[in-house]
């Protein structure tokens, strides 16, 4: 969603680098730009006045002034700033001292309520709790069964007594539904609302009464961030005539300008809970102002990230792998599937890469990552028998044959998979034996990913040492092989700082 405004920022950062020593009129240029890119984003105007006379101030004060780096410390202010109108501090859930926590979901038809009470419900089960799904949404047509289907999705029980299409009170349904998590032990209820194609009083009538009714512990907002202004608006006149704890971010992972989560906060002044950030229902996180602001400004959002992985990979497979690596066995395409089947769950790859720091400057190379990739890969290593799997020795032309038939590809994408990963294997042999190998300590290439794969024959060349061959065009082929140095420079690599510090610190053959 942030990528227009996240690119805007970062170009405007790069003309300040190289400068000792920022003039008034580069902080007015600067500020100008920012102003700019808030504008395109959507964001609303007094908060982006606000925020532009926050960083003047603060850029034109001592701050920057004595700074060694003062492109740096406009960036960290900036930042600062950015946080500030996310919210500052993360802001969780209010628990009920005496369960169940009631959570009264609010909003407009159409802002994705009832999918996100679904997501809400898988992510506080995930934590531990025992969640109860209320379907008090009797308006909207089928809104009763779409809970029941989202329910069954994330394994959460349906409290829905009424068929709702119009039948049946919410208020009598929500009472109802509070008695019943008392009864069988749910400490949380979770209560999808009815929505309206606009603010209406009915609406507002129906939310006061539900709300009298239970007595929520939080009333949360769900706004479409794709709306842009409206969703601001819409936030301040439900503010205005019912009141909300706070706000839920839905459809982050749309193509909108992201405005609306940067104006929300500091129009209502309602903390941003959660967000979602896609169709399936672990695309759900808490909305975290400071790694919200470090994606914006192309910092990278490391702790999700770990967050996601920790989610992702279990500690028994874990065990496992780091078992084989210690006891020298090597890494079979079973394994390999089973990493990849993970990391599938924690999104996309586009989406992944894009939380590493400084990666801003490939997002053209990430927009042509074909996810689907990954289902290729995975299909052909499916289609092989466990003996196959252990060990790809064993693959003649009639099995490749064979594979490439069962998964639905050519028999060219089967021999490249193999041969990358017999590469990368040998990379693996390498990192336990000490020797080390091109890309990050400790991270083994995996098949289709690295330089390697297009250059075979250098490849093992440079590797694998051998003497100098009675052949003279083959001996002065390896003698210039052997000048050209090794393939992973980090100072030539166009490539984060960070990656090329892990790069640089590698061991060496």
């Amino acid at each position: 969603m942030f990528a227009s405004l996240s690119d805007r920022l970062t170009n405007t950062f790069k003309g300040l680098r190289g400068k000792g020593r920022l003039s008034e009129q580069d902080i007015d240029n600067t500020v100008r730009e920012i102003r700019m890119a808030l504008l395109d984003a959507d964001v609303a105007l007094p908060v982006v006045r606000a925020f532009c006379a926050r960083v003047k101030e603060r850029a034109l004060g001592s701050e920057v002034s004595e700074a060694l780096n003062p492109a740096q410390q406009i960036v960290k202010i900036v930042n600062e700033e950015l946080i500030a109108i996310l919210g500052g501090d993360t802001r969780r859930l209010r628990f009920a001292k005496n369960p169940p926590t009631i959570i009264l979901l609010a909003g407009l038809q159409g802002a994705g309520k009832t999918t996100l009470a679904g997501k809400l419900a898988g992510h506080l089960k995930s934590q531990g709790h025992q969640p109860l799904l209320v379907a008090a949404d009797l308006q909207r047509p089928n809104a009763v069964d779409q809970l029941q289907i989202v329910g069954e999705r994330v394994q959460v029980p349906v409290f829905a007594p009424e068929p709702g299409n119009g039948i049946g009170d919410p208020v009598d349904v929500a009472r109802r539904a509070k008695s019943e998590a008392e009864l069988k032990l749910h400490d949380i209820v979770i209560i999808d609302t009815a929505g309206r194609l606009a603010i209406d009083e009915d609406l507002m009538n129906q939310l006061r009464s539900v709300g009298e009714a239970v007595q929520p512990d939080e009333t949360l907002l769900v706004v479409d961030a794709m709306i842009g202004q409206d969703a601001v608006n819409t936030a301040v006149l439900f503010d205005q005539q019912v009141g909300f704890d706070g706000v839920v971010l839905t459809k982050l992972d749309g193509d909108a300008r992201g405005g609306a989560a940067l104006s929300v906060v500091g129009v209502t002044g309602k903390p941003i809970l959660f967000a979602s950030t896609g169709e399936k229902p672990e695309d759900f996180e808490a909305f975290h102002p400071d790694r919200m602001a470090g994606r914006i400004l192309d910092m990278g959002d490391v702790l999700t990230l770990i967050e996601q992985a920790e989610r992702a990979f279990d500690e028994e497979q874990t065990k496992r792998m780091t078992g084989k690596v210690e006891r020298g066995e090597d890494f079979t395409l079973e394994d390999f599937l089973e990493q990849m089947q993970a990391v599938k769950k924690m999104g996309s790859l586009t989406k992944l890469i894009g939380m590493m720091p400084g990666m801003g400057d490939v997002k053209k190379q990430l927009e042509s990552v074909d996810d689907r990739e990954m289902d290729r890969i995975a299909a052909i290593i499916q289609s092989m028998t466990p003996q196959e799997r252990e060990d790809p020795k064993v693959l003649n032309g009639s099995r490749r044959s064979r594979i490439a038939g069962g998964a639905g590809v050519e028999v060219q994408a089967v021999n490249a998979l193999v041969e990358r990963f017999g590469e990368a294997q040998k990379m693996m042999r390498q990192m336990r034996s000490g020797k080390g190998g091109p890309g990050i300590p400790g991270m083994p290439a995996m098949p289709g990913v690295g330089g390697s794969g297009g250059r075979r024959g250098k490849g093992k060349s440079r590797n694998k040492k051998k003497g100098r061959s009675g052949n003279p065009a083959k001996r002065a082929q390896q003698e210039r092989q052997a000048a050209e140095g090794p393939l992973v420079d980090a100072d030539s690599l166009e490539l984060p700082q960070q990656f090329k510090d892990l790069l640089g610190d590698a061991p060496k053959e």
